[in-house]
């Protein structure tokens, strides 16, 4: 397969990853109100991201591997999967894809009559933060923990389910349903992010505040990428 049709396959996976998952949060958490809720809340949209990475997965994995993140192109790279060569360019089409889907949303979200985003407030625009940023507002440190920790496991469950020894065709699903626990654990901490494109693609219409924090949504993330490969391509010599 040409890298070009590798890079495409990444910007429409990551494209579709952030106007999934981000999209529901935003359009849909909290969809009636307080008063009069209907939305579909942590747990729709945790399955939401889940979802996005399993049929993308499906999708377009067998033209670029089906990465969608920085943090697991780093990661496999680690874990002896992927090569050096194209780590930047497939880095640059996931962010452009996220880029793209948080204009589309943003866009789709303006149609609403007093669609508004408070640059100021936890979770705005689906993006990532600590802090006051944190929806539940916890430390700079917990934040980074959580990001580290949960990126790691993201990437051993998706080399294992990708192994040559694990069953054949069922690896996104195991990968898509570890990506929605991983949603289900942290929502509450970091309005989840693993991925440092994901946080980049809402962080740029979110505001300044967002974009401020974005540093630990890179970092974070590529660290618990690395580890998890590395971890992973100890476990798995036989």
């Amino acid at each position: 397969m040409s890298l070009g049709k590798k890079l495409a396959a990444e910007f429409l996976g990551t494209f579709w990853l952030v106007l999934g998952g981000c999209g529901s949060a935003v359009l849909a958490a909290k969809f009636g109100g307080d008063a009069n809720p209907l939305g579909i809340g942590f747990l729709g949209v945790a399955l939401a991201f889940g979802l996005t990475v399993l049929t993308g997965a499906y999708a377009f994995g067998h033209i670029s591997g089906g990465h969608f993140n920085p943090a697991v192109s780093f990661g496999l790279w680690a874990g002896g999967r992927f090569s050096i060569k194209e780590l930047v360019p497939y880095v640059v089409a996931q962010v452009l894809g996220g880029i793209a889907a948080g204009f589309i949303l943003f866009h789709i979200a303006s149609g609403a009559s007093g669609f508004a985003i408070d640059p100021n407030a936890a979770g705005a625009f689906a993006s990532n933060g600590y802090g006051a940023m944190s929806p539940g507002g916890y430390t700079v440190a917990a934040a980074f923990l959580t990001e580290v920790v949960l990126t790691a496991f993201f990437l051993i469950v998706i080399m294992g389910s990708t192994h040559g020894r694990a069953p054949a065709g069922f690896a996104p699903i195991a990968i898509g349903l570890a990506l929605t626990l991983i949603h289900l654990i942290s929502i509450p901490v970091t309005n989840t992010s693993v991925n440092p494109a994901r946080s980049t693609g809402v962080a740029l219409f979110a505001g300044p505040t967002a974009i401020s924090q974005l540093w630990l949504f890179w970092l974070a993330p590529i660290l618990g990428g690395l580890l998890g490969g590395v971890i992973y391509k100890a476990l798995g010599k036989d």
